[in-house]
């Protein structure tokens, strides 16, 4: 079904704010699924009012903002609202980055950076579902193959839809994988303990255990507690988590391989710092810990 409707979204600090930094982040994967990038615009399909909802994002600098089209959708029940919170909350539109450039210009590791990715936002995880389990997904493999794994699962258990001969997905629902036997995902290749994780997870869920209702009601080190709390879920995947999905800008994913990889190219090291080097490289971070890390992602992007 056609619509026409336009939605406007404001970006707070839209001097700090590029459009296209943030398309180049959203394109880093050939295997992505949830959304598409192409003519300067991102289009994503999202859940409103229990309708799928097919929008195209682009920039729209005149209204110091971003404008997204409906492409396709319910002519008469689109939660507005929602869709400017679902969409700020994704590409963290809010964020005020002045005092992170500040700071960053005092760093020797970060100023550079800050300056060749101006105005990049720390591109998030928009469902509390999903970053559970990408987090999972992605420890001890490869990125590449991190991602071939989230396509099959996407692909096999979210919604689906084909819009003008394109396919479109929503990331699975946990009520969906809470249902599943662990050899539904050990087909796809996922170990037998991450396919584990993965349902347990998706039950919690389920059940009223794991809410995102709870973790906004917690301070950082709760939230932190209460994931680790979680099967399959450490510390890296808990700071993950917190950093990409709620936004707690001190949650720090002290041991991940990016992370090492970018300081050992940032500082011109002969191999990677060990996780004492890595503390100590970091730890005057604080608040800035989640930007000075995304920004440090980003720079391993050719």
């Amino acid at each position: 079904m056609e619509n026409s409707r336009v939605i406007q979204i404001p970006v707070t600090d839209h001097d700090n704010f590029s459009f296209a930094e943030c398309l180049v982040f959203l394109s880093r994967s050939d295997k992505e699924c949830l959304h598409y990038v192409q003519d300067n615009a991102v289009q994503k399909m999202v859940i409103s009012n229990g309708h799928p909802v097919l929008l195209e994002i682009s920039d729209d600098p005149a209204a110091k903002g971003l404008k997204a089209k409906v492409l396709n959708g319910p002519d008469d029940d689109i939660d507005e609202a929602h869709i400017i919170r679902y969409i700020s909350h994704w590409l963290h539109l809010k964020a005020d980055l002045r005092p992170f450039y500040k700071f960053a210009g005092k760093d020797a590791v970060l100023k550079p950076l800050a300056a060749r990715y101006k105005g990049l936002r720390l591109i998030g995880i928009p469902d509390l579902f999903e970053a559970l389990t990408w987090s999972i997904t992605g420890q001890q493999i490869n990125l590449g193959f991190a991602y071939t794994l989230r396509q099959r699962f996407i692909q096999a258990f979210g919604h689906h839809a084909v819009i003008d001969g394109n396919d479109y997905y929503v990331y699975p629902h946990p009520a969906v994988v809470a249902s599943l036997e662990p050899a539904s995902l050990m087909a796809m290749q996922f170990s037998r303990s991450k396919a584990n994780y993965i349902i347990g997870l998706a039950k919690a869920m389920t059940d009223g255990l794991l809410t995102d209702k709870q973790l906004w009601e917690m301070d950082y080190q709760q939230a932190k507690a209460h994931l680790v709390s979680f099967r399959g879920i450490g510390n890296w995947s808990a700071n993950y988590v917190l950093m990409k999905y709620h936004r707690h800008h001190e949650a720090l994913p002290l041991e991940d391989a990016g992370l090492h990889n970018a300081l050992k190219q940032q500082l011109q090291l002969t191999t990677k710092p060990s996780l004492t080097d890595v503390k100590e490289y970091t730890g005057h971070w604080g608040e800035y810990a989640g930007y000075a890390t995304f920004y440090l992602w980003r720079s391993l992007m050719q």
